[in-house]
């Protein structure tokens, strides 16, 4: 399969809005945070997946998710994920959550998120993915940014190796 040499970052975009249905409210009646991470690796996955043009997309990360403001049942929740910049097999997706109260039709931004995702082949290995090419001002941003974030993940994740490490699969309660 030959890979494209690049692709326009709106050949990413994933838009998807949604009402907050009681089920989805925490004990202070706003949107429960697990709920909105599910939708945001969903939009971000598809992301990943249009971009790649591959079966499969594995998270390789929850980068951040910055939470700005609540989300409340009066609110529709809109996820708008793309992808941001891109390494050899990576892909970093940029999400923003915008929350627009129903009634008066204020839209506020509720929430920030990236993450990596990795394109994988027939054989779950991973494969090179296209470059990106950031097309807005925001797109141009993130894109330029997106080296550093790159940096500091590779940094965390060596962390995370060496703590894995020196912590324990042993039961508890044995």
């Amino acid at each position: 399969m030959a890979i494209a040499t690049a692709r326009k970052t709106s050949e990413t975009r994933i838009v998807n809005t949604d009402q907050v249905l009681i089920s989805d409210l925490n004990n202070y009646y706003t949107l429960f945070g697990g709920v909105l991470m599910k939708k945001l690796d969903g939009c971000a996955t598809l992301s990943a997946r249009r971009h790649a043009r591959v079966k499969e997309c594995v998270t390789a990360s929850t980068d951040s998710i910055d939470f700005l403001h609540p989300i409340r049942q009066s609110d529709s929740v809109c996820i708008e994920s793309f992808v941001s910049y891109t390494g050899r097999s990576s892909m970093e997706i940029f999400c923003k959550v915008i929350a627009e109260d129903m009634m008066s039709g204020e839209r506020r931004i509720a929430a920030t998120a990236f993450l990596t995702f990795v394109a994988l082949d027939e054989n779950k290995k991973p494969i090179e993915v296209p470059s990106i090419i950031p097309e807005t001002e925001e797109e141009q941003y993130l894109y330029e940014t997106g080296k550093e974030r790159a940096e500091i993940r590779k940094l965390r994740r060596e962390k995370s190796r060496e703590l894995a490490q020196f912590i324990t699969v042993k039961k508890p309660w044995d």
